[in-house]
């Protein structure tokens, strides 16, 4: 029993670490790339458009676009606590609730359902 307890301590110790490192690099890249937007005066993009989707972020980021390193920072923003959950139904499993198990999976999922969809209706 007392492995399991340090092992949940250990396991909601990490939770906190990647949350506050998730928003800490989240913070870092929206701040580079609006000191970017700053020192170049415009995103990089014609009539200032944000770029939408993946590869246009990604391909954006490799070309240095003050907003495209802004998205990147956002993305990294939204991933935090859908890794936050992943991690979560491990803690679940631990612990052996599988009701809890089942509830974070669903919301994991519907996340991710959330993600998709909002990337295709772009």
């Amino acid at each position: 029993m007392v492995d399991r307890k340090k092992e949940m301590a250990s396991v909601e110790q990490l939770i906190g670490v990647i949350l506050r490192i998730g928003v800490i690099i989240s913070a870092i890249v929206i701040a580079v790339g609006l000191l970017a937007l700053f020192l170049e005066g415009g995103s990089g993009y014609p009539n200032d458009q944000v770029p939408l989707g993946f590869r246009a972020i990604f391909q954006g980021v490799i070309q240095l676009k003050p907003f495209a390193i802004i998205m990147l920072g956002l993305f990294c923003l939204i991933l935090t606590p859908v890794l936050r959950v992943a991690v979560s139904i491990y803690a679940f499993i631990v612990e052996r609730d599988s009701l809890y198990v089942a509830i974070t999976s669903i919301v994991l999922v519907i996340l991710v359902i959330a993600m998709v969809i909002g990337y295709a209706g772009k």
